[in-house]
């Protein structure tokens, strides 16, 4: 059978091959209702199927979203990741997902690779200082939305998508207290962990804000861990098996704090009667832990609509003028048993 052809739609429909082409690809021309319904059914009784590489060639643009992620086997990453699949595929085009693996180099890697492809938007979820990334997004004149974390690096100028980082765990830490505990231990980041736009040192600020407001000190209170459990895990077998085991914990992320549960259930140590455990960033699984994870949790699908919609123009395609450069988004508190909550 011969391949279809759009000047076989456009014979059947009674119109232009350039009509049919703005049918197809939403634009740049508006057609009629009318037209549009013929074009549409003529496609479907064909069976036509656009030619994308042609199309892309044409226009000099993809349909697709390169998508710059540190691990996607971190559960947030990965929900995160489905989240931005998801609200492309709701605006007409595909991710493609590249992980960076914590490594600058690769970082750079995906960004000239998604670049050279001429994606419609590139989404970088950062993991640090990346002056190489911001450089190589400088030399392509590049529009890139940073989601989740705003390193440093990238100056004011960047366009971003972020959260409520430090007023989450703050209010997460504000919770632990409230429950009569002297003090909150926090299980931070990396001694390596960037101090400026890593959402995992704003975590732990809120948690100094939430102890001085409180009148309980830091000092001696703030544990480093990488961020997933396995690492965590073993940081909190030595802390809880300590001499100065503490009262309460506030974990930067959800899966350190899967971790410290394991920790805790290994030693016999009663969660939540002798140890508070609250969480940031509300995984899946916060749900499902044994006690389920109090934690902190924001709009995910919005933020992904948000980034996507960022990524491509879309709202300035749309006419409704330039975007907010950067968009923070609100967050709030998800109680659950883990921090002494019925």
């Amino acid at each position: 059978m011969a391949k279809v052809t759009r000047d076989d739609v456009a014979r059947l429909a009674g119109t232009s091959t350039a009509v049919v082409s703005y049918v197809i690809n939403n634009g740049p021309r508006p057609v009629a209702a009318g037209t549009r319904e013929r074009v549409l059914a003529a496609i479907k009784e064909l069976g036509y199927r656009p030619d994308r590489v042609a199309q892309a060639m044409a226009s000099q643009r993809t349909d697709l979203i390169g998508l710059i992620v540190p691990d996607a086997r971190q559960p947030f990453f990965a929900e995160l990741a489905h989240a931005v699949e998801q609200a492309a595929a709701e605006s007409g085009k595909m991710v493609l997902v590249g992980n960076s693996d914590y490594l600058d180099e690769r970082e750079v890697h995906y960004l000239r690779a998604f670049l050279g492809m001429r994606v419609s938007g590139l989404i970088l979820i950062g993991q640090g200082p990346s002056e190489n990334a911001a450089a190589e997004i400088e030399a392509w004149d590049a529009r890139v939305v940073l989601l989740h974390e705003r390193p440093e690096a990238f100056g004011d100028n960047d366009v971003a998508v972020v959260l409520d980082d430090v007023g989450g765990a703050r209010a997460a830490v504000a919770h632990l207290l409230d429950h009569g505990h002297p003090y909150v231990a926090c299980l931070g980041g990396t001694e390596t962990t960037p101090t400026v736009g890593d959402p995992v040192t704003d975590h732990v600020e809120g948690w100094r804000q939430a102890m001085r407001a409180a009148g309980c000190s830091t000092e001696g209170r703030l544990f480093h861990a990488p961020f997933n459990r396995y690492d965590a895990y073993e940081v909190a077998l030595r802390l809880l098996a300590g001499p100065d085991r503490p009262p309460a914990i506030f974990c930067a992320t959800d899966d350190q704090a899967i971790g410290v549960l394991r920790a805790a259930r290994e030693l016999r140590i009663d969660v939540p009667g002798e140890l508070a455990v609250a969480g940031f960033d509300d995984v899946k699984e916060a749900g499902l832990t044994d006690p389920p994870l109090t934690t902190v949790g924001s709009d995910r699908p919005a933020i992904a609509r948000a980034a996507v919609a960022l990524a491509t123009g879309e709202g300035e395609e749309n006419g409704s003028g330039p975007a907010e450069r950067v968009r923070k988004f609100p967050v709030d508190l998800r109680i659950r048993r883990s921090c002494g909550c019925s």
